[in-house]
């Protein structure tokens, strides 16, 4: 694995990021105010790609998007998960009272406790909860992180492989290597950098066209695999996967048969229960962009051609991007050169 040291540091212009094309537009009143850019791609289960715009094949950082990969690792190992608790695995979860309730169930499964958890402490990440937190001076905790769930999904595995549970988060530990071996078998990629991520887990760079490639291979996954098992998970308890009123949470349960996951910097990542993928990277990390941008993409392989109700839906997550005047909606973020 390449973890990064003993590197040259990158200089400006360095990253193949650099040159991605224009792929959203911040509408004022008609006039384009602000622009985004991005790599955008959807595979399909044949290999080839109907949608490929930007470095499609640049390592990229998906962030918490890897975390549907680490928990089919986590399965692999053995952990003992399932339903709800194994949604709450793949979660950048809100910090509800049931994310961090099934946080602490997985860790009691397995006859540890909070203090196991070695995620970077935080305050709920919805933003009501978060405000509560302060006003009534609860300091951060690993519990109440976001990724608490995935990091007791993570002891859960140790324990169940008999691997040492103090240093889960070191690259070189059997679980974290079991990781990299499951995210290149199901991106085709090899790991281009091991970076830490904010929670203090390994954090993979893959690129966007893995990524894609991965998240179709794990919605169209055979029943009882383990990929299939995590597929399973996330569509039907998609509140676990990201909290009340996300439009990840949104988008899985509006959608049949799709899974998706979000990642901090912009990333998005969707599967399709026939096996098409689709990844978004918006290279500024400017989150308003995103969702607008992976809900074209969905348009353009026919996602709600023929389903009102999913139509609908689609137009409801972008209207969340919308761009006011003196309180009023006065235009909002469009995709470019994706229809």
């Amino acid at each position: 694995m390449n973890g990064g040291q003993g590197t040259r540091p990158a200089r400006p212009g360095d990253s193949p990021l650099a040159g991605a094309p224009v792929v959203a537009e911040v509408v004022r009143n008609g006039f384009v105010e602000s622009v985004h850019h991005g790599i955008v791609v959807a595979t399909a289960p044949d290999g080839s790609a109907p949608v490929a715009i930007g470095p499609v094949d640049a390592p990229v950082l998906p962030r918490s998007s890897l975390k549907p990969l680490q928990a089919v690792a986590m399965l692999r190992a053995g952990a003992d998960l399932s339903g709800e608790l194994l949604a709450l695995a793949c979660a950048s979860h809100s910090g509800e009272d049931v994310h961090q309730e099934g946080a602490l169930a997985i860790l009691r499964s397995v006859g540890l406790g909070e203090e196991a958890l070695q995620n970077t402490p935080d305050r709920p990440l919805e933003d009501d909860l978060r405000d509560r937190w302060y006003a009534e001076g609860r300091p951060p905790t690993s519990l109440a992180q976001n990724c608490s769930g995935k990091h007791a999904g993570m002891l859960a595995a140790c324990v169940a492989a008999g691997w040492d549970t103090g240093t889960y988060r070191d690259p070189h530990h059997p679980l974290q290597q079991l990781v990299v071996e499951t995210v290149e078998e199901l991106t085709g990629d090899r790991v281009g950098a091991v970076t830490v991520d904010g929670c203090g887990a390994p954090a993979l760079a893959v690129s966007t066209r893995g990524l894609a490639r991965a998240f179709g291979r794990i919605a169209s996954a055979v029943p009882g695999t383990p990929e299939g098992r995590v597929a399973d998970a996330i569509r039907a308890h998609p509140r676990h996967l990201g909290g009340t009123g996300r439009d990840v949470t949104l988008l899985v349960d509006g959608v049949a048969g799709l899974i998706a996951k979000d990642g901090a910097e912009s990333v998005y990542a969707v599967g399709l229960a026939d096996g098409h993928g689709v990844a978004v990277k918006i290279t500024d990390g400017a989150e308003r962009a995103r969702v607008v941008v992976t809900t074209a993409v969905l348009r353009r392989l026919g996602v709600g051609r023929d389903e009102a109700r999913v139509a609908a839906l689609l137009d409801e997550l972008d209207a969340r991007a919308a761009v006011r005047g003196h309180g009023e909606v006065v235009g909002g973020v469009r995709a470019a050169g994706i229809s």
